[in-house]
């Protein structure tokens, strides 16, 4: 296997240059596109950024992408790929696809030539004409935008946000990748306070305990690529052992998350220890007009209750117009809410310093920021 293998690392819209931010620091160069990134690295690069991208949905392999305007080129130059190189004889590969702007737009279709074609490689490789699929899960995907198809190997498995600490779910709940990303964004550091009023499940709170403590956001759970047998188990456990060896476990953190529903902080609470954070975060109940700090410096970062549905709607006025009442009260701090509440501004009673548009699942959203200043440089 080539050592430089082309990878894409997968976001959200809005969050490709907080994906590329976290690919560069683990040391790779990237392209960054609408979606995806890409960068070029080892075997290693599969662990790496499967353990410590925070941001993104998966990593992919990139296996070719080519221009194809009929089935026959499609097949031609899918077969044309180095699939023996990553399937061995027993693979479990399902084909998934998608089509945008293309003049091929039959999804299935797309998929059974794709299967067709990577069958017909194996067969030339392996010398049989039947594969039984009984072994390690590889998906493939064929991507067509504008006639341009990408075929992906995915790595991941279940999607990076899936972090493994979340065991039982509260209504709504914000993607952990999505919090990780709003963190960054808001350009929080570990040595701030943060404060999340509207805590619901923890999600906020305990991913900037993780950055705090630098732990891997993926080092509980397992990947699809550690069952392939072209990456040596050698290499994940080097890569695990890396990530446990740079923890930060003694960091002092003061980060709190508040809500007023006794049952969903119990869930924080209980989802902190799975995620082994539950020393570093103070969960209380709180309603978000009472909510004050001593701290003179810090960061509201929050997700609050939306109204999507009819008759909610006065209360997230309600709750809209009681945080922009409380952050007053915290004074020199910038606070940050991703809202679909199109009035938001209006009712928090202050225009945002920035807006940015994220998407939490399909449903589009403002990122409100409002900048506090910086606290003073200790005097040396």
């Amino acid at each position: 296997m080539a050592k430089k293998i082309e990878l894409i690392a997968t976001a959200t819209f809005g969050l490709e240059s907080v994906v590329a931010h976290e690919v560069k620091k683990l040391g790779y160069d990237v392209m960054v596109e609408n979606g995806r990134i890409t960068f070029f690295g080892d075997e290693m690069a599969i662990c790496r950024t499967n353990l410590w991208l925070r941001s993104a949905d998966r990593v992919l392999v990139k296996m070719g992408e080519f221009k194809a305007t009929s089935f026959e080129e499609l097949f031609q130059q899918t077969k044309a790929l180095p699939w023996p190189d990553w399937l061995p004889e027993n693979a479990n590969f399902p084909v998934e696809g998608k089509s945008i702007k293309s003049q091929l737009h039959s999804v299935p279709d797309c998929q059974a030539i794709v299967k067709k074609a990577i069958v017909e490689k194996m067969k030339q490789t392996y010398k049989k004409d039947w594969f039984e699929e009984t072994g390690p899960r590889y998906t493939i995907e064929v991507a067509l935008l504008k006639d341009v198809a990408t075929i992906t190997i995915d790595t991941s498995g279940a999607g990076l946000h899936k972090r493994g600490y979340r065991k039982l779910s509260a209504q709504a709940p914000l993607k952990e990748t999505l919090a990780a990303g709003l963190l960054s964004i808001a350009r929080w550091y570990p040595d701030r306070t943060l404060l999340d009023p509207f805590c619901g499940s923890g999600t906020i709170p305990i991913e900037a305990a993780l950055i705090g403590h630098n732990i891997a956001p993926g080092i509980g759970r397992n990947f699809a690529a550690e069952e392939w047998p072209i990456l040596p188990k050698e290499i994940w456990q080097a890569a695990r052992k890396e990530a446990l060896e740079s923890e930060i476990r003694d960091a002092k953190l003061r980060i709190y998350g508040t809500d007023i529903d006794d049952e969903v902080l119990s869930l924080a609470r209980y989802h902190a220890k799975q995620a082994n954070v539950e020393d570093s975060i103070h969960f209380q109940r709180v309603p978000v007009a009472n909510v004050r700090s001593k701290q003179k410096y810090g960061f509201i970062i929050t997700n609050p209750p939306y109204g999507q549905r009819l008759g909610e709607l006065a209360e997230v006025r309600k709750l809209t117009e009681e945080l922009g009442k409380t952050y007053p009260t915290l004074e020199n701090w910038s606070c940050f809410v991703i809202s679909a509440f199109d009035q938001f501004e209006h009712y928090f009673g202050k225009k945002a310093d920035k807006k940015r548009k994220l998407y939490n699942g399909r449903v589009e959203c403002n990122y409100y920021q409002y900048l506090g200043p910086r606290p003073p440089r200790p005097k040396l």
